[in-house]
């Protein structure tokens, strides 16, 4: 299959062994996730260890796409282990950020990287080309993440020029660039093994979901740089060529920059335009991306940061469009210097600021700091906490466990999830988008490890009527023409149904299979093949026939362009089905049942209001009621714990699981090529019926 370049890098820190995977022994698996997880099975023996053990085995892969010019597609990069934020386990995870990290792996040489064990001191790896090191990086440890990456340019390219050609050995014809090395590392919050602490990569990418920047310190892994000088082969340039100019009729300008973020329409980069007045700005992408969601700025503050590194810091009014203040600049900044999940941060804010209103923060108080509360807003205030959490000082070294762990600590976990103080409603990681309102974001959560942080129905279902009814326009479509729209487009199910979320849809079994399609789809197309998410899915584009965007065609037309490979969509939804299988027989493993899939309490007591997080706007969803569709608010809802256990029932039906444990079947797991999986559970005593 063209789009690979046939080799993945396996890197022993123990051993400081260099060694290489064949990446056809994984072609099944096509790419990112997929072959992530399966190698996970492969090498890491024991699945229920800490995240801090150095038997964890730490995947970083690209895909068939990266590096060419599929739209959104090049710059997307997968990272798994078993991560450190979860709660109560320490499940197996995922996190991802682009940029231009992934390509230049592939320009490299390579599809991945396997990281094993654990260095006796802090290293980096240099790669360049086929030719890798483990290198000493005791000038590292300590430095943040952008001087860490300042420092690695400047070694790797031996003191030339940035924007001179570099020359990447003596050998003839070995190879030309005037790029600098592409960098991932970790800053300060990483090192002193926090669980909330990101990978980062350039001046805002980063990987903040599951603390994996802990597990890179636990393992003394500082940074891993890249830089390459070979090209990935596709199938068919001229299709592929083809089908960039067949995506302009939908409005997606492939050759110039057009303000628009995923399937929304309706707002421009949601950086240009909100900065402080004068300031001067431009658009940023990842590369090969046309939609370039980051933004950079004449000051240089908060470059390439992006939608919550910019937001997480003090509200966001959305109606008013607002501006964001050099306060949110300086915190975007400190959040990719230090290296530290930003929405863990935004939790962590609103809960101490509700319990020292109640009194029960300060010195000498319950939560006894001296952490200056009455500053939230200020730089200075952002300033120290970040930096107490990532060096674990005075309250830090508390919070640096997570918010979860944070408040069982001080004895407050029970009370305030079910208040929502502690707006934790999946697995110990924040509320994003509302699972008592987009039900299928909760769900999919719950059902997996961390938050889905996956926009598809979002865009459509939630932000489309929402945004609209904000600013007084009328949706592009009515609430019966965009089910018609989704039942074409959500095959093999075509049921209109699936974007329900009534009182009732929410909790049917046309919601199960809208679940369902979400997780084979996302597992597959965009956790394997790397799309950018907020491009992909296209399902309602106003730019494109009758409001239809490019899915599914176009998935599965760029596809074949790259690899060669007829691939038919409902046959890449089996295929993502069988990585969300493998993905759930790790976690059952690990000691995943039914009884524990249940969202934050405060779900099932507290009505949904705004405000849990700092950018919600009011919950205007599609739903079908009195036989009719509409959009409606739905505002003020509360989960019902006996609908909820009802459905997941009907969920575990449809994916052929164990009612009564919420694990696979031996036949189901055969029939898409796990037998081995089956009998790994099996002889645990943990397949399902």
């Amino acid at each position: 299959m063209k789009g690979h370049m046939g080799k993945i890098l396996r890197v022993n820190l123990t051993e400081r062994k260099i060694s290489i995977i064949e990446t056809k022994k994984y072609k099944q698996w096509y790419g990112g996730h997929g072959m992530g997880s399966a190698i996970f099975w492969d090498l890491c023996e024991k699945k229920d260890i800490s995240g801090f053990d150095p038997r964890n085995v730490i995947t970083i892969m690209s895909s068939p796409l990266t590096g060419t010019l599929v739209p959104a597609a090049a710059g997307r990069c997968e990272v798994q282990a078993v991560g450190l934020e979860s709660y109560p386990t320490e499940w197996f995870t995922r996190t991802g950020f682009g940029g231009r990290f992934a390509p230049m792996l592939k320009y490299a040489g390579w599809d991945g990287v396997v990281i094993e064990g654990k260095a006796d001191k802090p290293v980096w790896v240099d790669i360049r080309n086929g030719d890798v090191q483990i290198k000493d990086a005791d000038h590292l440890w300590g430095l943040d993440a952008w001087t860490t990456q300042k420092k690695i340019w400047q070694e790797v390219r031996e003191g030339q020029v940035f924007g001179e050609w570099a020359t990447m050995d003596t050998r003839r014809d070995s190879g030309r660039t005037t790029q600098k090395p592409a960098v991932l590392t970790i800053g300060p919050a990483g090192e002193n093994l926090t669980r909330v602490a990101s990978l980062i990569h350039d001046a805002g990418n980063g990987a903040g979901e599951g603390g994996l920047g802990g597990v890179w310190g636990s393992k003394n892994l500082k940074a891993i740089s890249v830089i390459g000088t070979g090209s990935v082969e596709v199938a068919d340039p001229q299709e592929l060529m083809a089908a960039r100019m067949w995506i302009r009729d939908y409005g997606i300008n492939v050759d110039d920059y057009k303000p628009v973020v995923g399937n929304f329409p309706f707002a421009g980069n949601p950086n240009i335009g909100v900065f402080p007045e004068g300031w001067g700005s431009r658009p940023q992408g990842c590369v090969g991306c046309h939609r370039c969601c980051r933004g950079r700025t004449e000051t240089g503050m908060s470059n390439e940061s992006h939608c919550m590194e910019l937001h997480y810091y003090g509200a966001y009014d959305i109606k008013k469009h607002g501006k964001i203040t050099q306060a949110n600049m300086r915190a975007a900044d400190l959040c990719q210097q230090y290296g530290i999940n930003v929405y863990q941060l935004m939790a962590m804010i609103r809960w101490l600021t509700i319990l020292a209103g109640k009194g029960l923060v300060g010195p000498g108080k319950m939560i006894d700091t001296d952490l200056p509360l009455e500053d939230v807003g200020e730089a200075s205030f952002i300033e120290e906490f970040i930096r107490r959490i990532s060096y674990k000082q005075e309250i830090g070294a508390v919070l640096a466990e997570g918010l979860a762990r944070a408040a069982e600590k001080y004895g407050r976990l029970e009370e305030d999830l079910k208040s929502g103080a502690a707006a934790l409603q999946y697995w110990g990681h924040p509320q994003h988008y509302d699972g008592r309102t987009e039900v299928e974001w909760g769900y999919g959560s719950i059902l997996g490890e961390r938050d889905v942080n996956e926009h598809d129905f979002n865009w459509c279902c939630y932000w489309t009527p929402t945004v609209c009814g904000l600013y007084g326009v009328e949706p592009p479509v009515t609430a019966k023409e965009l089910s018609e729209i989704m039942a074409e487009k959500l095959r093999p199910y075509c049921d209109p149904m699936m974007i329900d979320y009534s009182d009732e849809g929410i909790y049917s079994e046309p919601m199960a299979k809208l679940v369902a399609w979400h997780r084979h789809y996302t597992r597959f197309w965009k956790a394997s093949l790397c799309l950018c998410d907020f491009a992909w899915a296209d399902f309602l584009n106003p730019n494109g026939p009758n409001n239809r965007g490019v899915t599914p065609d176009g998935e599965v037309r760029f596809f074949k362009a790259v690899t060669g490979q007829d691939l038919g969509f409902e046959e890449s939804l089996e295929i993502g089905r069988k990585m969300w299988n493998l993905d759930r027989a790790i976690w059952i493993l690990q000691g995943r049942h039914r009884d524990q899939e249940y969202l934050g309490e405060y779900s099932y007591q507290q009505p949904a209001v705004p405000g849990y997080t700092n950018f919600e706007a009011p919950y205007t969803m599609t739903v079908f009621e009195d036989g009719e569709w509409k959009y409606k608010s739905v505002v003020g809802r509360i989960l019902d714990k006996t609908k909820f256990d009802e459905w997941k029932t009907r969920y575990y039906k449809l994916e052929g699981w164990d009612p009564a444990t919420g694990w696979p079947l031996r036949r189901t797991l055969e029939e898409i090529g796990l037998k081995h999986v089956a009998d790994e559970l099996e002889s645990q005593g943990k397949l399902g019926g």
